[in-house]
């Protein structure tokens, strides 16, 4: 079930209904039962795979708490939770790569052998990727490492628990919800708010302005140049890849928004999943700004276990190189992605390098870092950076990468930018213009954000003439214009594929 669809918008409201009608100590059981159906719109057989991972994780934690009781002494008591959190690791990666990289891996093993001209017939497994595994795999892995951090209790009751998991606003595609935020929120139903719900609806429409009006439409033309990038050069490449960083952010922003809004009309408060990234001023910045939730939780459970940045600086820029190459590999099973997430590690890597010698040339060129065009020219850099990284995210393969940069370079065209050229590239002249205004919004509402400054909240303190004069034009300013376009549907998220 798609959070922009018809059916998403007839089930909320009855989740919504029950939810505040029914009695707070039974509330969880209702909304557990939503969940899974939520879930089990997609496939009735992936509820197994989020049980199976509810209940060794559940299990694990009660074990691991089994084990503080016990009158064993500390090291033998620091091996029993260990070996806990083990057994919860390896049955959850492995189910995990298993059902995402059981034909990567195989791919590879057939490359490498070709490569000594040895053929191996090894056939790819018939394997469907559950929606959102590599979401609720990482948030039930945190909860078992919290308890065993002791960060937080064992959950003895296992529904509350399995909510916890399943929760439907951020089941999918997240944020990765941490259980200090949110499995103490589930003990606790919040009582029916009317702020909560105005709050809800104004961030769940900004989502959907994110997703239907701005990223589906950057959509068309960016699947318009991609899908015959050899038959385009120079800026129109360019310009594909510079908005497809754009689809990029505003298809997940989006999902995340719609989400903590549909949460927040439950009563409950998400992790703000991203933080006006666009407004960074180094790449190390945009990542502490993208996908927080993620980010954090590579922080926390891996980052830092491996020495962090305690060990030395050699050691420090292993620790980021395992660390991006697992977050790539993490958005999907293909070496595009490993070279995506190990190109954003090397940026960081290079920028901390060069630190000394940009230190030298800012005092010798007498440059003043807080000034305006000092930090226009720092975030322009910024975005083009993580914007050609994006090609590898976007690439169907390594050919296909290297043969869009190889034609983005191979002429200078500028003249596309006022002969209508690009009108016929997807979006025509109109729908173009609308993409372009909506751009201008997106980046308008992030520099508020960037800033501090929540627009919604400041919307719910105007008059209520002006705040329902504000909805009805919003309703209709999102339905007009996401559904207005060239080949609308109800285009897919993009992180539901991991």
């Amino acid at each position: 079930m798609l959070f922009n669809s018809l059916g998403f918008l007839i089930f909320l409201p009855i989740v919504l209904l029950v939810t505040f009608i029914i009695p707070k100590k039974i509330r969880y059981i209702w909304l557990l039962i939503a969940s899974y159906y939520f879930y089990m719109c997609w496939n009735a057989g992936y509820a197994i795979l989020i049980l199976f991972s509810t209940l060794v994780t559940f299990l694990g934690g009660l074990g691991i708490e089994w084990c503080k009781k016990q009158d064993w002494d500390d090291a033998k008591k620091i091996k029993g939770k260990k070996t806990c959190v083990a057994l919860g690791f390896i049955l959850n990666i492995g189910v995990l790569c298993y059902f995402k990289y059981t034909n990567f891996l195989l791919a590879n093993i057939r490359s490498l052998f070709a490569a000594i001209k040895i053929e191996l017939n090894i056939p790819e497994v018939d394997i469907l990727l559950p929606v959102g595994i590599s979401f609720f795999t990482f948030q039930a892995l945190s909860y078992l490492m919290d308890v065993y951090r002791d960060e937080i209790y064992a959950e003895k009751n296992f529904l509350k628990y399995a909510l916890f998991v399943s929760f439907f606003p951020q089941l999918v595609a997240g944020p990765i919800e941490r259980s200090k935020n949110l499995l103490k929120q589930l003990a606790n139903p919040p009582k029916f708010d009317v702020d909560n719900i105005k709050e809800g609806l104004w961030m769940m429409l900004y989502g959907y302005f994110l997703k239907v009006v701005l990223a589906d439409r950057v959509a068309i033309f960016v699947d318009h140049i991609y899908g015959s990038y050899d038959a385009y050069e120079g800026l129109y490449l360019v310009i594909a890849t510079l908005l497809f960083a754009i689809q990029l952010y505003c298809d997940f922003y989006g999902y995340s928004t719609i989400a903590v809004g549909t949460a927040r009309l439950l009563g409950y408060q998400l992790t703000d999943n991203f933080q006006a990234p666009f407004y960074s001023r180094s790449i190390a910045e945009l990542w502490r700004r993208w996908h927080i939730s993620l980010n954090t939780w590579f922080r926390d459970y891996l980052y830092i276990p491996l020495g962090g940045n305690r060990k030395g600086k050699v050691r420090q820029y292993w620790n980021k190189v395992v660390v991006f190459f697992v977050s790539g590999l993490w958005h999907g099973a293909n070496w595009t992605f490993v070279v995506w997430g190990m190109l954003n590690g090397l940026y960081q890597m290079i920028g901390e390098v060069l630190m000394p010698i940009r230190n030298k040339l800012v005092k010798v060129l007498q440059l003043n870092r807080e000034s305006f065009s000092h930090k226009f020219m720092q975030t322009v850099i910024t975005f083009l950076l993580f914007a050609f990284s994006g090609i590898f995210f976007r690439a169907s393969d390594m050919q296909t990468a290297i043969g869009v940069i190889r034609n983005s370079i191979a002429t200078f065209n500028p003249w596309i930018l006022t002969d209508g050229s690009l009108y016929i590239c997807g979006l025509d002249q109109k729908n173009f213009t609308v993409m372009l205004l909506s751009i201008v919004i997106l980046f308008i509402g992030d520099f508020f954000k960037y800033r501090g400054i929540v627009l919604h909240k400041k919307v719910m303190e105007q008059e209520w003439w002006f705040r329902w004069i504000l909805l009805a034009g919003s309703v209709v300013f999102i339905v007009v214009l996401g559904i207005w376009g060239s080949a609308y549907n109800e285009a897919s998220f993009i992180y539901f594929q991991f």
